[in-house]
């Protein structure tokens, strides 16, 4: 998941608010995988492949990518592992309402991101 965000990403460095919402994006992906997730060791993985990869690597690319991954993984730690209690409350408000209330729910959201 994460190196499919990244492209996204690295895109959007330079636009604060577009790189939260990728890294949030990036949050609720890896939030469905089950087991620990250790940041750390995709920097460590990302950093080897570029030096392999870019013949021209230098000291400036490594501040600069390890700049990149930092803030990035700084705005995971912020939402890994919420979505799933999110998640059950929001199950569990959904549950307390009745059929109109839901269909009210179900027209707001839909002409919030569809119309």
């Amino acid at each position: 998941d994460v190196l499919d965000s990244f492209d996204t990403i690295v895109h959007n460095v330079a636009n604060s608010y577009r790189l939260q919402e990728e890294c949030d994006l990036l949050g609720l992906k890896i939030s469905k995988h089950r087991g620990p997730v250790v940041l750390s060791e995709y920097k460590s993985t990302m950093l080897a492949s570029l030096r392999a990869l870019v013949p021209s690597w230098d000291a400036l690319h490594e501040v600069s990518w390890a700049w990149l991954w930092e803030n990035v993984e700084r705005m995971l730690l912020t939402i890994v592992g919420k979505p799933r209690s999110m998640q059950a409350s929001l199950e569990g408000f959904f549950t307390t309402l009745d059929e109109n209330c839901l269909m009210h729910v179900r027209c707001e959201v839909y002409k919030k991101f569809f119309v």
